[in-house]
C-alpha cells in the first residue's frame, strides 16, 4: 500500500495547526483534543512520512529541515481537500437556504434573536437552524462542515478560520457574603478576587477557560472549590450554600436583583468577548461575513 494511502487526515490537520500556532498545547486547544492525543497523531504521521516535522525545546516549537519542506505541501493538500468538500456541498445543495449556526450556552438570547432577524435581511433571505452545544462539539461541527458558523467565547484559537468579535459583556462575581442588591455598586478588584474560592464548571461552555486565563495572565492564584458544578446555571445556588464565589457574564444572572459585584482590574471593567467563527472556504462565506459584520455593528457600546 502506498504511503499516501496510509496518511491520516486528522494527523495532517494537527501538524498544520502546530505549524501555525507554534505550540502543541495551543493546537490541541484549537481542535478541542487533549495534548497527548494531538502529539500521538503527529507522531504517527511522522512515522509514516519517515521524518520528524518539529523540534521541541524550552524555547518553543520549531520546524525541522524536513518539516520546512513537507509542511507547505500539507497546507496545500488540506486547502485542496477543504475546497473539494465545500464544492461538493454546494453542488449537492444548490437550493440550500439554511445557515446552520452553533452557539455556546454562554451566548446571550439577544445575540440569537439578532441573528434570526439578520439572516432574513441577507441579499438571499435564509433560514437559521440553531444548535446549542459545548465548545468541543461546536468546533468539531465547524471543522467537519456540519455547521456553517459558530458563536463562542473568544478563549481559544482556531487556525485557518475567519473570526469576528460580535459582543463583549461585563463579568460579575456572585459571592456568599454578598448581602444584598446594594453590593452591586461595590466593584471587586481582581487582586481581591484572588483571595476568594471560586466554583468552576466543566470546561464545556468556555467560562472556565476564560476564568483560568484571566488569573494566569495577571499572575494571580486561582483558588477553587474542590467540587464542580454541572453547569453555570447552578452556580448561584451553590454560592448561597456558601461553597464559594462564582464568576459569570452579567446577562447570565437569573435576575438583576441577584446580589453581585462588577469585576474590575486596576479600575477597568473585566469583560468577556464573544466571536463568530466560520470558514472562508464555505459556499456561504459571503453571507456569513455579512452576518458576522452585522452582529458586530449592532454591538452595544
Amino acid at each position: 500500500m502506498a504511503m499516501t494511502e496510509r496518511l491520516n487526515l486528522e494527523g495532517l490537520r494537527y501538524a498544520q495547526a502546530v505549524a501555525e500556532t507554534k505550540s502543541f498545547s495551543a493546537a490541541a486547544r484549537a481542535y478541542g483534543v487533549t495534548q497527548p492525543a494531538l502529539s500521538n497523531g503527529i507522531a504517527k504521521l511522522e512515522e509514516r512520512l519517515g521524518g520528524k516535522l518539529f523540534d521541541r525545546s524550552p524555547r518553543g516549537v520549531t520546524q525541522t529541515a524536513f518539516g520546512a519542506r513537507i509542511l507547505p505541501l500539507i497546507e496545500r493538500a488540506l486547502v485542496a481537500l477543504d475546497a473539494v468538500a465545500a464544492e461538493a456541498r454546494r453542488l449537492n445543495e444548490p437550493g440550500e437556504r439554511k445557515i446552520r449556526m452553533g452557539v455556546s450556552p454562554l451566548i446571550g438570547s439577544h445575540l440569537v434573536a439578532r441573528a434570526f432577524s439578520m439572516v432574513r435581511d441577507l441579499p438571499v433571505p435564509r433560514d437559521l437552524v440553531l444548535r446549542e452545544a459545548n465548545m468541543h462539539d461546536l468546533r468539531e461541527g465547524l471543522l467537519a462542515g456540519r455547521l456553517d458558523i459558530i458563536l463562542i467565547p473568544a478563549v481559544a484559537a482556531m487556525p485557518r478560520f475567519e473570526h469576528r468579535v460580535i459582543d463583549v459583556e461585563p463579568i460579575v462575581v456572585v459571592s456568599p457574603e454578598s448581602a444584598g442588591p446594594e453590593s452591586a455598586d461595590a466593584p471587586l478588584e481582581l487582586e481581591e478576587a484572588g483571595k476568594e474560592q471560586f466554583i468552576l464548571v466543566p470546561d464545556t461552555c468556555g467560562l472556565t477557560t476564560f476564568t483560568t486565563q484571566l488569573f494566569r495572565a495577571n499572575e494571580l492564584p486561582l483558588r477553587t472549590y474542590p467540587g464542580q458544578a454541572a453547569s453555570y446555571q447552578v452556580l448561584e445556588d451553590w454560592t448561597k450554600l456558601g461553597l464559594g464565589s462564582a464568576m459569570v457574564p452579567r446577562s447570565k444572572l437569573t435576575s438583576p436583583d441577584v446580589s453581585h459585584r462588577p469585576l474590575t482590574n486596576q479600575g477597568r471593567e473585566v469583560q468577556i468577548s464573544f466571536e463568530a467563527v466560520w470558514s472562508a472556504d464555505s459556499p456561504l462565506s459571503a453571507d456569513l461575513l455579512r452576518l458576522a459584520d452585522s452582529l458586530a455593528a449592532a454591538r452595544q457600546p
